[in-house]
């Protein structure tokens, strides 16, 4: 098939690299316009771009998918199938209605769960047993199309926002083939989602990493996982930033404040929370490297008692 292939982020590519294994013909690939990172004004190129240059496939990177010059360019390329995964921009009606496939997104939850843009982090902070991936025809609104395909996996106790990320996008990636194959031979179903069953989750941001140690210690563990390897969950020691990568929730039985620290062993230290208490086993302080809890204590002076936050 003709394929017009939009996406950004890393989750995009093994779709990507999927779809162009499979044999089909890649007319172009569209992804978000390169970004400026750092003091020295480097040039960064999304991972749909740098997967496309390495392929030698036409690129895209329109600052707004509706500009009219930028939709008559697709129309001249005659995409029979526009396969959208983690793209970043909303898709007007005239390129959704332009495909005679039409348009497939591939959606990192199980739908109508999670729409939205960080539902791979939303499963692990809400504490879900597993998710998946879905396959959708694409409609006007947000990640409300019929669905094509839909495949749940389990989520491990001691999971991450990345290692779930990977998972899924390794997953999408065999759904999506297996959807085009479909699309390709008439047999791809229209599953309504019930729209009473749908959540939304935003786009994640750096505020969302700050730790409410008034919060259960459930809940913050969930964080430190969700939210690992960004934003990261993260408080302060003396005036400077302190990341948790990983931690234990644990019973708590004395006195304490919540975000002071309680104990503190050999080799990790006990934080109160609003309901029980956390055991730091893995942390980062502003300006050092990650390190063990260990490690960390064996450089770092950390009294019984300090307040974090």
């Amino acid at each position: 098939m003709r394929v017009l292939y939009m996406g950004t982020p890393d989750f995009a590519v093994e779709a990507l690299e999927a779809i162009i294994d499979k044999g089909h013909e890649i007319i172009g690939v569209v992804t978000q316009p390169d970004k400026v990172r750092g003091r020295g004004g480097k040039v960064s190129f999304s991972p749909i771009k740098e997967v496309a240059l390495k392929h030698n496939l036409n690129i895209y990177q329109p600052i707004k998918v509706r500009d009219p010059e930028f939709i008559q360019t697709i129309r001249d390329l005659e995409p029979e199938v526009i396969v959208v995964a983690a793209f970043g921009q909303i898709l007007p009606k005239e390129l959704l209605d332009m495909p005679p496939y039409g348009c497939i997104n591939v959606h990192a939850s199980l739908l109508p769960k999670y729409r939205g843009a960080s539902p791979i982090q939303a499963a692990i902070l809400n504490g879900e047993k597993e998710t998946g991936v879905t396959i959708m025809h694409m409609d006007v609104k947000l990640d409300t199309g019929d669905m094509i395909l839909q495949e749940s996996i389990p989520i491990a106790d001691d999971e991450t926002g990345g290692s779930l990320h990977d998972k899924l996008a390794l997953l999408g990636a065999r759904l999506v083939v297996e959807a085009l194959d479909k699309l390709k031979d008439g047999s791809a179903p229209r599953i309504p989602q019930d729209d009473s069953l749908a959540s939304y989750v935003k786009m994640l941001d750096k505020d969302m990493g700050t730790i409410d140690f008034s919060q259960p210690a459930l809940n913050i563990e969930r964080m430190i996982r969700g939210l690992n390897p960004w934003p990261s969950a993260y408080t302060k020691l003396d005036g400077k930033i302190l990341k948790f990568w990983r931690a234990d929730v644990v019973e708590y039985s004395g006195d304490g404040d919540p975000g002071q620290i309680v104990e503190v062993g050999k080799d990790s230290f006990t934080v109160m929370t609003g309901e029980d208490a956390l055991e730091i086993r893995e942390l980062q302080l502003e300006g050092k490297k990650r390190l063990s809890c260990d490690a960390f204590l064996r450089g770092y002076s950390l009294e019984k008692g300090t307040i974090l936050g």
